[in-house]
């Protein structure tokens, strides 16, 4: 059974986050959206942590051999009719620690198997740090710590870098991150089996380090508010619903083939669009690519202070491949604009918020499916019979990469464009009719 994944998202208790994001909401966005099992988010937090203990039950399924229930790991909503939608225990934890002379922040994605594994993990982090704090807690503790200290709870959590090459806050980040996997988790890197693209690096840029060869590759949307989830996910195979599934999907790095379990594809951001893809300062209106900078010898030429290295520069700093190479085996992607901000560029609207945007978004997955359905595999032609033609030809050149991105970076999303301002203009004036 194909489900699709959004390993990483977060709730209104944490920083920058939301006050929407409850579970209920999100239930109901992933249903709209067409994400079938959606990270909790946020355990760590006592609030958060009693709304998932009071809201979601687990779901039960059903062993053939033993003709009784046992449970799988996944919740749902309590007030759900069905469990179509199913919640993975989860959480994003910040490390800011001292680590070979340096200053080390780095951000963990960890998953629990159970409430229980969680209520411990609470209550050993609780003794030491404020985790009523943040729904990200920032922990004084070094990785590998961490990592033991949730395998000693129960060795089947699983824990592994988020957002891999953000500058700031990831074990290969330009600014306080680590060159390798081995220099941050040592002895504890052998149970490191996964690692998260974040949204400025796509599969083929991570492709270009061998060392990453023998980790899951997994895309997640880091959601901070209902739109953006489902942005980036994970399309797996699945033989049996359950979170043991899923662990060892991820850990033994499976693939899917002909009726077995393994990831299918990876649902991507085009990772110009994402906010740290160059290399820039945002105060000063300057984003460069990797051979602007080395010209630049790495300096801002408005304030003159150093600049921001961003992630396709640090990809190509650690990279020992070329660019294009993809490993045997590995799964494909799928490169993603929202279904918002497509129409939004069809109608020439500047907000993809807009009330008009909306109500066209709504009427469409309303009448052709779920948005991550009308992305990947609508009909365009049955696209443009419930809607205007200038979105199917948005949906068509997204599928093909045919777009203008003006590429993020410092903390600034990039920019996509679609139609130029003739083509623009003439679907204003078939809008008329």
């Amino acid at each position: 059974m194909q489900q699709i994944l959004d390993l990483h998202i977060h709730s209104k208790y944490s920083r920058a986050c939301s006050s929407a994001l409850t579970l209920p909401n999100i239930e109901a966005t992933c249903r709209i959206k067409g994400v079938d099992i959606v990270a909790t988010g946020d355990f760590t937090h006592p609030a958060w942590f009693a709304s998932i203990e009071n809201e979601l039950e687990e779901i039960p399924h059903l062993n053939p051999l033993l003709n009784k229930e046992r449970e799988t790991g996944l919740y749902k909503l309590k007030s759900a009719e069905d469990s179509r939608i199913k919640f993975i225990l989860s959480t994003e934890l910040a490390l800011i620690y001292k680590d070979g002379e340096k200053v080390r922040r780095i951000h963990l994605m960890v998953h629990a198997p159970s409430l229980k594994s969680v209520r411990e993990l609470n209550r050993e982090l609780g003794k030491k740090y404020n985790i009523k704090s943040d729904g990200r807690p920032i922990l004084g503790m070094k990785a590998p710590d961490l990592v033991k200290l949730c395998l000693n709870i129960d060795p089947r959590f699983l824990i592994y870098p988020a957002h891999i090459w953000t500058p700031w806050f990831s074990v290969f980040g330009s600014k306080s991150g680590f060159d390798s996997m081995e220099e941050c988790f040592r002895e504890q890197t052998e149970n490191i089996y996964a690692f998260e693209t974040g949204l400025s690096s796509d599969p083929e840029m991570n492709w270009r380090l061998s060392s990453l060869d023998k980790l899951t590759l997994l895309s997640n949307s880091d959601a901070h508010s209902l739109p953006n989830i489902g942005r980036e996910a994970n399309v797996f195979a699945m033989e049996r619903i359950s979170y043991n599934e899923i662990y060892d999907i991820i850990k033994n790095k499976k693939v899917y083939q002909k009726n077995k379990s393994g990831v299918k594809y990876t649902i991507e951001f085009y990772p110009e669009e994402g906010m740290y893809h160059y290399d820039g300062h945002r105060n000063c209106g300057i984003g460069l690519n990797p051979e602007e900078t080395k010209k630049e010898k790495g300096i801002c030429p408005v304030c003159k202070k150093p600049l921001v290295i961003g992630v396709l520069n640090r990809v190509q700093e650690l990279a020992d491949r070329p660019s294009g190479f993809k490993p045997e085996g590995a799964p494909g992607f799928k490169k993603l604009i929202e279904l918002d901000k497509i129409i939004a560029e069809a109608f020439d609207i500047k907000s993809r918020h807009s009330q008009k945007v909306q109500k066209e978004y709504d009427s469409l997955i309303k009448k052709a499916g779920s948005e991550l359905f009308i992305l990947i595999d609508a009909d365009l032609e049955t696209v443009k019979a419930y809607f205007h033609p200038a979105v199917a030809e948005g949906i068509k050149r997204m599928r093909a990469g045919d777009l203008y991105i003006k590429p993020g970076f410092d903390g600034q999303y990039g920019e996509i464009k679609i139609f130029n301002e003739k083509e623009k203009e003439k679907y204003r004036q078939q809008s008329l009719f």
